[in-house]
């Protein structure tokens, strides 16, 4: 006579498990919870941005090669954690190593020798189209779509057009070089430590958790100020990378493979997140101006074209190269590096050719350079009603067009 044994008690805590941190999130629930934190740190007074703390790095990188003073990068610099922006950055990757850990995905990956080379390339015009538009797709496409500026927009139609030309480049280089194109061999992990993978990414999360709760309650109030960054940033890394939600395949998919999810995801994050910041602007919560960069509309379209060919040869953009850096991808260390130092050095030099510089004699309430101004369409329209109907009305369009590819592959490039 057989006997059936009952499944352990354990059996259900493991099949959570094995939902939350092990099985990938869809990237509609990444978006939304990508708009929920953004707006978390609004009602904050803060912003999320990527940019700055990238090109903090690369002026502390210019500085340690005696450039910094040629190109005019500030020689006193905050540490990297008490930038605001670079903790933000930092938190990132933390947020994105503890997933995955916690999901056992966390290996040490090595590309081709190749793929170095466009990371270097790719990670450059990555630096230098954010310095022309005054953010890379955090910075210069999200926050001010989200802050109803049309710079947001212009960098949008240069996203677009780059990730096209820049995936026509890349299938170029496929056909025509040779070098460089088998892969290493991979590194294995010693069985003890990947064994333990999910013990060390539950370790990152609670030091992360007791560093915000000393800085929280910390008498500096810059500690304290900073400790909602670190919980914020943290959170980020960690949604993006559970459900792989990447501006850069936002852009690139539609015209690879025709596949629309992650940018149907974006589009739903914006669409979410667009009335409630305008009601955070109305009740006067957040500064709009805060995140719009003075850049509308030639250097969010121009600088939105280089990025947008460079997020394609490096393998991502800013924010989806920090998350993968944390789950091992080397060749992401590398993007970040010439990224973050071509973006020190491009700022400074389009500052010092009177490009980027702010117009210290405009008498107006936002601020101009020669690239363009600070755009916010309910003031230059004299309504909300009208910039929330654009915005939705483009967000519809760009919809129906990924919709239409999906269905029809008119627009796939492969």
């Amino acid at each position: 006579m057989s006997t059936v044994t009952a499944p352990g008690w354990r059996t259900g805590f493991s099949a959570d498990y094995e939902s939350v941190f092990v099985k990938p999130w869809s990237p509609y629930v990444g978006g939304i919870l990508l708009v929920m934190v953004i707006i978390g740190l609004m009602l904050n007074g803060l912003v999320w941005g990527v940019f700055g703390g990238v090109k903090y790095w690369g002026d502390w990188f210019n500085n340690l090669i005696g450039l910094g003073p040629l190109l005019g990068v500030p020689h006193e610099l905050e540490s990297f954690t008490l930038h605001r922006m670079s903790l933000m950055n930092i938190m990132l990757v933390l947020g994105a190593f503890s997933a995955a850990l916690l999901s056992r995905q966390f290996s040490p990956n090595r590309p081709p020798p190749l793929e170095y080379v466009w990371a270097a390339l790719g990670g450059s015009l990555l630096g230098i189209g954010a310095a022309l538009a005054g953010g890379c797709t955090t910075g210069g496409f999200f926050n001010p779509v989200l802050h109803a500026s049309p710079a947001g927009w212009a960098m949008w139609a240069g996203l677009l057009a780059g990730a096209a030309i820049g995936l026509k480049l890349l299938l170029w280089t496929l056909e025509h070089i040779q070098w460089g194109t088998t892969a290493p061999p991979a590194l294995d992990v010693p069985e003890p430590i990947s064994r333990n993978y999910p013990l060390l990414g539950l370790a990152v999360a609670a030091g992360v958790l007791i560093w915000a709760t000393q800085w929280y309650g910390s008498a500096d109030e810059k500690l304290a100020a900073r400790a909602v960054i670190v919980v914020a940033g943290f959170a980020i890394g960690f949604v993006m990378h559970r459900s792989r939600l990447c501006f850069a395949r936002a852009f690139r998919e539609p015209f690879m493979t025709a596949e629309g999810d992650m940018t149907k995801a974006v589009i739903l994050a914006l669409a979410i997140g667009m009335p409630i910041a305008a009601l955070l602007f109305e009740k006067k919560v957040i500064d709009p101006y805060l995140a719009i960069p003075a850049t509308f509309w030639i250097g969010s379209l121009a600088g939105g074209l280089i990025f947008g060919i460079g997020m394609v040869f490096a393998g991502g953009c800013a924010s989806g190269s920090l998350w993968r850096m944390g789950e091992g991808h080397f060749k992401l260390w590398v993007t970040m590096f010439f990224f973050a130092w071509m973006g020190s050095t491009a700022s400074a030099l389009f500052r010092k050719a009177g490009l980027t510089a702010i117009d210290e004699t405009n008498v107006e309430t936002y601020e101009v350079t020669g690239v363009g101004f600070q755009a916010y369409l309910p003031e230059m329209l004299g309504s909300w009603g009208w910039a929330l109907l654009i915005g939705g009305g483009l967000l519809l369009l760009w919809y129906a067009w990924v919709r239409y590819n999906e269905t029809t592959e008119k627009f796939t490039l492969m």
